[in-house]
């Protein structure tokens, strides 16, 4: 039971009520993240996310994470495209203390200039762990492909440029400008009663900067051709990325996409496992996944394989590709399909965190929560013919994007088999 209420100062208070549950896991979400960001302020999203954990007036980091670890519980947090949030998991009758410690982080952080400087080392040390991970990098190669000189073609993290000039005031006002009440969304899942969270959250309320929540810079759908981007790196593995740019969240057709996508590469029953691995032992690790967006999205198909192989593996997955546009699914694969998405939706939401995930995304995304049973009612409304009329509208080659890390590559090659798709 997902209870939701506004407050007359714009912040959203959301529950789902767990009674059975020993723990409580309390989430406080921001509507901004990387596409927010203008471009010589790249990466403050992630910064500020990291500075809400280096102290407020009351508490220093270390007695951040010992408040909150001290009763048995965890914290953490993640900052993605388009939203942020902080998260904390405890014992039923912990969570007080924990929602206490997340709103004097989300609100109170200091911003200590000397905390600043070390934090920004850290950081800058994530970026270069993250430009170590091929399997990781290559996927934001693929961004800057999928949408070049856009926000969301850029590296959440920031560049060694970007990370360098921000600055305190800088990144003050952007946190005054964007983590406002009508932007912020407090939601909690488990053993806890919604009048009881929401009269503890009122306490908090003059605490909060107010304002409207903040726009962005729409992708543009421009397909000027297939593109790729191959990267030169010595490496063990080559590492693909092939990128197929899609609908919309709010698109009517995205319930036929999940199901697209798991009929393509989404689980080891899927088409490309059994064309790419089982078939050919092409690859140890090969997948397809989706980031939907307010305004557009992607189908990413991945997979790590020795640069001999990477040709025969493209032809393949092209194959597969091409499949899908030419036939439609038989009913059995579109219910087995239908039958795995709801299994993992009902297998993931069985946690108070993946219940308060679920809630967050919702409300961020959509603006209410729908039930399970509604999207079960959607999956099973998908058409074998929906299916394939999609694939045709998706799949085509100036939808298609490359991005590779590989020791060597014929990249035109790549782009000649995309061409002729």
């Amino acid at each position: 039971m997902v209870k939701i209420n506004k407050a007359d100062s714009g912040l959203t208070v959301a529950t789902a009520e767990l009674p059975h549950s020993e723990s409580v896991c309390l989430g406080v979400w921001a509507g901004v993240g990387g596409r927010y960001e203008p471009g010589p302020l790249q990466g403050v999203s992630h910064f500020i996310e990291h500075m809400f954990f280096k102290g407020t007036a009351g508490r220093n980091a270390r007695q951040i994470s010992e408040a909150v670890e001290g009763v048995g519980g965890y914290i953490n947090a993640y900052t993605c495209e388009d939203h942020t949030c902080i998260y904390a998991k405890s014992h039923r009758k912990q969570w007080p203390l924990v929602l206490e410690v997340l709103l004097d982080m989300y609100v109170g952080s200091s911003f200590e200039p000397a905390e600043m400087e070390k934090e920004r080392a850290v950081i800058q040390e994530e970026l270069a762990m993250d430009l170590d991970q091929p399997q990781d990098y290559v996927h934001e190669l693929l961004h800057e492909v999928l949408w070049p000189n856009h926000p969301l073609g850029r590296n959440l993290t920031g560049t060694r440029k970007t990370l360098a000039k921000l600055e305190r005031d800088q990144m003050l006002a952007f946190r005054t400008a964007h983590y406002v009440t009508e932007n912020t969304f407090l939601i909690a899942a488990g053993h806890i009663q919604h009048q009881e969270f929401q009269k503890a959250v009122a306490k908090w309320e003059r605490s909060f900067a107010r304002g409207a929540r903040p726009t962005f810079v729409p992708a543009e759908q421009a397909m000027p051709g297939p593109r790729v981007r191959h990267l030169k790196r010595r490496a063990a593995q080559t590492q693909l990325a092939l990128g197929i740019l899609a609908c919309s969240r709010h698109d009517p057709r995205r319930f036929a996409l999940k199901l697209l996508n798991t009929m393509l590469g989404e689980n080891m029953s899927s088409r490309l496992f059994q064309a790419v691995r089982e078939d050919e032992g092409l690859t140890y690790s090969i997948h397809s996944s989706l980031s939907l967006y307010e305004d557009t999205g992607a189908i990413t198909v991945a997979a790590g394989l020795d640069a001999p192989k990477l040709g025969q593996a493209f032809r393949l997955i092209l194959r597969e590709l091409k499949r899908l546009t030419s036939t439609m699914p038989t009913a059995r694969e579109l219910q087995r399909a239908r039958d795995y998405v709801v299994g993992q939706m009902a297998l993931n939401l069985e946690g108070t965190e993946s219940q308060m995930m679920w809630v967050g995304e919702q409300l961020l995304g959509y603006g209410k929560v729908v039930s399970q049973s509604w999207i079960e009612e959607q999956l099973m409304a998908v058409s074998p013919s929906q299916i394939r009329r999609l694939a045709v509208d998706l799949y085509r080659p100036e939808r298609m994007r490359v991005a590779l890390i590989s020791p060597e590559c014929d990249s035109k090659s790549l782009e000649k088999l995309l061409s002729s798709f």
